[in-house]
């Protein structure tokens, strides 16, 4: 699952945790990637409050980091990591900082790398960006989510990672209340397969990003067909 929280246009003014945590675990997703989690100007810190949610295993970008308090992306997950979380600064010039989150998730079957991001918003930025986040794709099961802020065909985040990510969900996620641009996507690697894909319209009422959940399957993992997590 793959979910940018933070709604603007006065969506969810006061950041609503129970609302979102609701939302999440509604699907019960074995990994979770959360961009936009604010901490600015909250008494409870919600990268923390969020982390109850899904399981004991997470990963922090915390990319704006104030006296205030911090801006980031979170990744939690119900299964255990095989190592060290990874955070790469895939930042462009002067333009807002931005992270990718590299883990290594033990399945029962095997390790699935997952990355997530957030990236930014012009075409020369996410070009650079989405070639940091292709070098990160190392391992043949590897699943590559987040928010792309990507519509348009030139110099796209598509075309960039089609080479190491050529699988990809295809929903409209934004604006969440009339879904419009895939925005929010979830990549796998050749040898996966997205079983199924899809969207929830009730997180319209929390965030103006509508978040993404998919059902994952790896093939030529072990001598049975395929292993199954959802994300």
């Amino acid at each position: 699952m793959t979910w940018n929280v933070h709604g603007t246009f006065n969506l969810n003014p006061g950041f609503d945790l129970e609302g979102i945590s609701a939302i999440i675990k509604k699907w019960s997703p074995d990994v979770v990637a959360l961009q936009e989690v604010d901490s600015r100007g909250r008494t409870e810190d919600p990268f923390t409050k969020l982390a109850d949610v899904v399981g004991e295993h997470r990963a922090e970008a915390r990319s704006i980091i104030t006296a205030d308090g911090d801006y980031g992306q979170i990744l939690l997950s119900r299964l255990p990591f095989a190592a060290p979380p990874v955070i790469t600064d895939v930042s462009y010039q002067e333009r807002e900082p931005r992270r990718a989150i590299t883990v290594r998730i033990r399945t029962t079957l095997r390790e699935v790398t997952v990355v997530a991001t957030h990236l930014g918003l012009s075409i020369h930025e996410r070009q650079a960006q989405a070639r940091a986040i292709a070098s990160l794709v190392d391992s043949p099961c590897t699943v590559v989510v987040g928010d792309f802020n990507d519509w348009l065909w030139v110099k796209s985040v598509r075309r960039a990672l089609a080479a190491p990510c050529p699988v990809r969900t295809q929903l409209r996620t934004f604006p969440s209340w009339l879904p419009i641009l895939r925005l929010d996507r979830i990549y796998t690697t050749a040898n996966g397969r997205i079983l199924e894909a899809w969207t929830d319209k009730d997180a319209k009422a929390y965030s103006d990003h509508l978040p993404v959940i998919a059902d994952i399957a790896f093939s030529g993992v072990t001598n049975s067909d395929s292993a199954k997590e959802q994300n």
